[in-house]
């Protein structure tokens, strides 16, 4: 009972893990990216539709690229395991004595005495699915990936892209004139920064006021630099 709650306490938390990271990997660029490229256009264009289109489309595209490319993080993960899995059972099959000799060597690392090596190492061996499961989990330190965490990782960076890139750009579906827009902009965006900033430092342990400010002053130098190149090459 204990070690099946201890199964889903764990199960929960890698999930929530894994959530978290997905949607800090998305917010961050989908906040920084349409941000800048909001600040650069204003400063070469007059008109919001320009950067409303521009805007959108960089949006489409990056939570495309961005989703792609924690689907193929999430795939890359569960081939790698299949392939580890495929070794071990290989050298369960044919080379038994060197898998014997690697788990007694485990027993031996925590602690266990001789006789129980060899009795823990005899009881394990038994079972070839479950002795491989052990060699994976303790020689090779890999956890078998969820098997929908490719599909769900591309959809919550991808939707979290979406979500954090229509902050800065949403001033701009309500004002005509660039400049004013992108006060409103800058005002909601850096807002955004500092509270994402803030949060995700409290769950990395890290202190979350300088957190906060550094990555809003990342997304602020970023809009700065877009929109000094733009005014630059328009003049």
């Amino acid at each position: 009972m204990d070690t099946h709650l201890h199964h889903d306490h764990l199960e929960s938390h890698l999930q929530s893990s894994e959530l978290l990271r997905d949607i800090v990997i998305g917010m961050s660029d989908g906040l920084t990216v349409p941000f800048a490229l909001a600040a650069g256009l204003s400063g070469a264009v007059d008109h919001s539709n320009i950067i409303l289109i521009a805007g959108i489309a960089e949006i489409a595209a990056g939570s495309i690229a961005m989703g792609l490319g924690g689907y193929l993080a999430g795939k890359t993960e569960q081939d790698h395991y299949s392939s580890e899995v495929k070794r071990e059972y290989e050298e369960v099959e044919n080379l038994p004595h060197k898998e014997i000799e690697e788990t007694k060597e485990f027993f031996a690392n925590i602690g266990l005495s001789k006789e129980i090596q060899d009795k823990a190492t005899a009881e394990i061996s038994q079972d070839k699915d479950r002795w491989v499961e052990f060699m994976m989990k303790y020689e090779l330190g890999l956890e078998k990936p969820n098997p929908k965490r490719a599909t769900k990782s591309a959809l919550n960076i991808g939707l979290s892209y979406i979500a954090g890139g229509i902050i800065p750009l949403s001033p701009y579906f309500f004002i005509d004139t660039t400049t004013e827009a992108l006060q409103y902009s800058v005002v909601a965006t850096l807002l955004c920064l500092f509270i994402f900033g803030f949060f995700k430092s409290k769950i990395t342990g890290i202190n979350p006021w300088s957190g906060a400010l550094k990555v809003m002053l990342i997304g602020a130098l970023a809009a700065g630099a877009a929109f000094g190149v733009a005014r630059l090459f328009s003049a």
